[in-house]
């Protein structure tokens, strides 16, 4: 199997229930049953913390969520840019860097933020199941790698017939009534 096709498999964190993957077509930003996180309110309470630059607040975001909630950059940084528009925030340039710090209009509404931001919403069980869902993943890929690249043309199609009866079986998870 092709090493780049692996790493496309991105089990990186966009959201539990909304889509894993990483910049592929699939959903970012999503959490739990695919509601999308209040970013403007997790931008909001982490500068309520400290100032930060627009990576630094994605990273933070996917430690605090252990791996489940992932923004894109493309959902923070219009964001950042709304807030500055707003007079909330201000962006300060260093090392290269735009390291972004709450003004003093908008302290109150960080402060609002901060008491329930977005990150809270994940229970510890759900964060440890999801964290249990991408080790079991890469599991899989390593061992899927391994006979892609050692298994015999007879192996590899055998691998590929547990793949699709695995999928299968995974959407039938889905469609069954709660």
């Amino acid at each position: 199997m092709h090493e780049a096709r692996m790493r496309g498999f991105g089990f990186g964190g966009a959201g539990w229930g909304g889509g894993w993957g990483h910049e592929h077509g699939h959903r970012q930003g999503r959490g739990r049953g695919g509601r999308r996180q209040n970013v403007r309110a997790a931008v909001l309470a982490l500068l309520a913390e400290r100032p930060m630059h627009g990576y630094e607040m994605i990273r933070e975001l996917e430690s605090r969520t252990g791996g489940i909630w992932r923004p894109s950059p493309g959902s923070v940084y219009p964001t950042l840019q709304l807030l500055e528009d707003e007079g909330l925030i201000v962006a300060e340039t260093g090392e290269g860097r735009k390291r972004f710090a709450l003004t003093e209009a908008g302290r109150e509404e960080a402060a609002s933020a901060a008491e329930a931001p977005p990150w809270q919403e994940f229970a510890d069980d759900t964060v440890s199941q999801a964290q249990d869902f991408r080790d079991a993943a890469f599991g899989i890929m390593n061992a899927l790698r391994q006979v892609g690249f050692n298994g015999t043309a007879e192996q590899r199609q055998r691998a590929l017939d547990v793949l699709n009866e695995t999928k299968r079986k995974l959407y039938a998870i889905l469609a069954e009534s709660e």
